[in-house]
């Protein structure tokens, strides 16, 4: 999530992350399936087995790793076209909102602290991404700004821990994509001063592997907040 340390990890269905998985030259797991549970219930996308899903997560991995750094570098620019360029990604449907409430817009533990600790300011974003190969992708991105640096720190400290709630997504229909199962798996955030990001990426067509998934959301968090 969070830290690039965590990166590789298998979720237990507590919440906790177990040992990290063994990454092999072309980095995809070396274990053939490898399921991940869902918090609301339900299971969400297998890295899968077959030699051709292999081969085509193989490269997904290569481009993650290879892009990357050049990547979040173009984001905290402000210049998404040319980030998503970099993993060989075009954007499609988009939306995007602002609010002055969080409490009704988050969820779980998140929210309780949003009721106790109002922030100031909430925008949050939606929109697709496509590959080459058929994948589509949703990614969601929610700025949270909060009175002081020091609550702000500890929204992402309490965001960090999965299943603890979140920020509410914009649904997914409006961003073309229909309903999306958002499992908190692909997920990245980072805290600037009283800023909080927050970052989650799932699957909406195609077969993307975890990697892939959860690079583009390390993207994703370097995004400034979008402007008025």
């Amino acid at each position: 999530m969070a830290k690039d340390s965590w990166r590789n990890q298998i979720r237990r269905p507590n919440g906790q992350f177990g040992p990290k998985m063994k990454i092999g030259a072309a980095g995809t797991a070396a274990a053939g399936v490898i399921a991940f549970a869902e918090p609301m219930g339900g299971t969400t996308g297998v890295v899968s087995s077959g030699a051709s899903g292999m081969s085509m997560q193989s490269g997904m991995s290569q481009v993650v790793r290879q892009a990357l750094p050049k990547a979040k570098k173009v984001a905290r620019k402000g210049r998404p076209a040319k980030a998503w360029q970099r993993l060989k990604l075009r954007r499609r449907d988009r939306e995007w909102d602002r609010l002055v409430e969080c409490g009704p817009h988050s969820y779980g533990d998140v929210q309780r602290f949003l009721w106790r600790n109002p922030c100031r300011s909430l925008d949050r974003v939606l929109f697709t991404l496509e590959d080459d190969d058929g994948n589509r992708i949703a990614v969601s991105v929610s700025w949270v700004r909060m009175p002081t640096s020091g609550k702000a720190a500890r929204l992402r400290k309490l965001a960090d821990v999965h299943g603890t709630g979140n920020i509410t997504p914009l649904p997914g229909v409006v961003a073309g994509a229909g309903e999306i199962d958002w499992t908190g798996h692909n997920y990245d955030s980072r805290r600037t001063g009283r800023m909080t990001v927050i970052a989650e990426v799932e699957p909406v067509d195609g077969r993307p592997d975890h990697d892939y998934m959860d690079g583009i959301a390390d993207i994703a968090a370097e995004f400034p907040r979008p402007a008025r």
